[in-house]
């Protein structure tokens, strides 16, 4: 028998379970960046170090989309690596700044968890999550929900291509 993690289904949510990611992500410059030019933002203070050193940060701060798409995808192992779909956000916070060379992660807590009602092989949760640096601060939190596949679902076989061959070494 072997283990082997595929992810959180409905079944395993249960109000009140706390999950932490196992890794951690630094940010870098180059992330900053590149996410500043996909995106089009244009304020200063993400990539003009000489603006961002006048404001009271003194030094450019990431981009907060970044922070959020960072801490999200910390949380996706633990939380929604079997999701269907996203359905919702809310209640963005940003008590603290990020900085390049900050690393973040992500601390997310089952707020509920119930059987959908339009999808039979799919159930909704709803958690919230925060970012968390290496010195301890909160940098993001938010709420979000998602429909979760049922450990049964036929979406969710696992594919594995299973052999019956001998070992060779």
């Amino acid at each position: 028998m072997s283990a082997e993690w595929r992810g959180r289904f409905l079944e395993d949510f249960e109000p009140g379970a706390t999950y932490r990611s196992r890794l951690g992500r630094t940010v870098t410059d180059v992330d900053n960046t590149w996410f500043t030019l996909l995106t089009m933002n244009t304020n200063q203070i993400h990539f003009n170090a000489e603006f961002a050193a006048r404001t009271e940060f003194g030094r450019p701060l990431v981009v907060s989309t970044l922070t959020l798409a960072v801490v999200l995808g910390l949380s996706v192992a633990d939380t929604s690596e079997n999701a269907a779909a996203n359905l919702g956000w809310g209640d963005i916070r940003l008590p603290g700044p990020v900085y390049a060379g900050d690393t973040l992660w992500a601390e997310s807590q089952v707020i509920s968890a119930r059987p959908s009602n339009s999808r039979p092989s799919c159930g909704i949760v709803k958690i919230r999550t925060r970012g968390i640096n290496q010195r301890h601060e909160v940098v993001i939190e938010f709420t979000r929900s998602f429909m979760v596949f049922k450990r049964s679902a036929p979406e969710v076989a696992d594919l594995f291509p299973v052999t019956q061959a001998e070992w060779g070494v």
